[in-house]
């Protein structure tokens, strides 16, 4: 079986299943359990409009876990299929940033690739952030500046409460013009990765860069 399901699908289904060990923790009313687990696999099928029937068998056993280690059994077997980011070399990193002089890079062999729906590093030496985001397939290379606010609060990306920092990023405006645009992010961008359970916010964040 072939890989099918992106980082942000995994961890929506993750946070689903955790709900499943929370309900059976928590309801004894049997009725009450049905309903919660027709729900969380109502909404994970929903992201999935053309599974195969062995992929679709495959997700479905979240419906039978009941405790923490069955949810780590399964969220391991699950993680065999998902789809990893963009292989990214030193070489793509400087033809994405191709402005920035001493560009600090990432230690790319260390990463796993199936943890990402985008890189994102920080450079503190400069006070900078880079991104590298897939659009429609195509890399795309974001940097700016991020000021750590050592708080917690909405992160624009994954929409979970975390530390974050405001992102800013110098975008044309007109021919001869700029202008800083950005938001509240996460500081800390693997944190980001493992929160984010759908692409919906970092597209709407993007878009707001480009226009």
């Amino acid at each position: 079986m072939d890989v099918f399901i992106r980082n942000d699908q995994y961890h929506f289904i993750k946070f689903q299943t955790q709900s499943l060990v929370l309900g059976h923790a928590s309801v004894k009313d049997t009725a009450v359990l049905e309903a919660l687990k027709s729900s969380a696999l109502a909404k994970v099928l929903d992201l999935f409009p053309d599974l195969t029937s062995e992929q679709r068998a495959l997700v479905s056993r979240m419906v039978d876990i009941k405790e923490s280690v069955e949810a780590e059994q399964f969220l391991s077997r699950l993680k065999l299929y998902v789809i990893p980011f963009q292989q990214v070399t030193a070489k793509t990193v400087k033809k994405l940033f191709p402005k920035v002089k001493k560009l600090k890079m990432p230690a790319l062999d260390d990463i796993e690739l199936t943890e990402y729906s985008y890189l994102g590093w920080n450079d503190t030496g400069s006070g900078r952030k880079y991104m590298i985001v897939d659009v429609d397939g195509k890399l795309m290379g974001i940097h700016g500046t991020i000021k750590h606010s050592h708080k917690k609060g909405v992160c624009s990306l994954c929409h979970k409460i975390d530390e974050v920092g405001l992102f800013m990023s110098r975008v044309k405006s007109g021919k001869e013009t700029y202008t800083d645009r950005g938001n509240y992010i996460c500081y800390d961008s693997e944190k980001c990765n493992q929160n984010i359970s759908t692409l919906d916010h970092l597209h709407d964040f993007i878009n707001q860069l480009k226009k």
